[in-house]
């Protein structure tokens, strides 16, 4: 009786099906995004909590402040779609971890598709419209830093 033994180099998967490996890509976007989050959040957080008054100057005027200028506007969308993207594709993999193929795992990611879009729109349109002092609205709804 012969027995014959593969060749440790012989492939044990078939070949991969061409196209894009979203797997691989989502493995690099979190690696990069979880870098230029670690700077983004300390900024964040030096700018908030460090330069000026601290943590007591944290109010509805100190943001309307801030996001009066271009720069801060972007620089919090960047960090409010980069974290949720990041949070979302781990969750996603979670999800693939946990559950099995079909039905359950396609209704989570979907939940968290959805979610993530909300979000990310919401958020993008509370950072880019917020506007602190609106034109014609009433002097005894504006804040104080408001001229009437």
């Amino acid at each position: 009786m012969t027995t014959t033994i593969d060749s440790p180099r012989a492939p044990i998967r078939p070949a991969r099906k061409r196209g894009i490996n979203w797997e691989k890509w989502g493995w690099i976007y979190m690696r990069a995004s979880g870098v230029v989050l670690v700077v983004l959040i300390f900024g964040h957080l030096f700018v908030n909590l460090m330069v000026g008054e601290g943590v007591k100057a944290i109010d509805f005027g100190f943001v309307g402040g801030k996001w009066a200028q271009p720069f801060w506007q972007w620089w919090d969308c960047l960090l409010l779609w980069l974290a949720l993207i990041h949070g979302t594709n781990g969750m996603r993999t979670l999800v693939n971890d946990y559950t099995n193929p079909g039905r359950i795992q396609s209704v989570l990611k979907g939940a968290l598709l959805a979610s993530a879009v909300v979000l990310i729109v919401l958020g993008t349109l509370v950072i880019f419209t917020f506007e602190p002092c609106p034109v014609g609205a009433p002097a005894d709804l504006l804040p104080s830093f408001c001229s009437a």
